[in-house]
């Protein structure tokens, strides 16, 4: 147990890498959910828009 908390720890520089590997985790998964949410709103968008035109 004692050889996860050296790990973890890093000799010190654990809060520093693991808050760069957080940072990292979050901008890839923005870099996918936001394209995946701005298609969705335009897809609503234009069906607004659609149903606006036939009328």
């Amino acid at each position: 147990m004692n050889a996860l908390a050296d790990f973890i720890a890093m000799g010190g520089h654990g809060p520093y890498v693991w808050s760069a590997y957080a940072i990292t985790f979050v901008v890839l998964l923005l870099n996918v959910v936001q394209p995946w949410l701005a298609r969705r709103q335009l897809v609503k968008e234009e069906a607004r828009r659609l149903r606006r035109e036939v009328r």
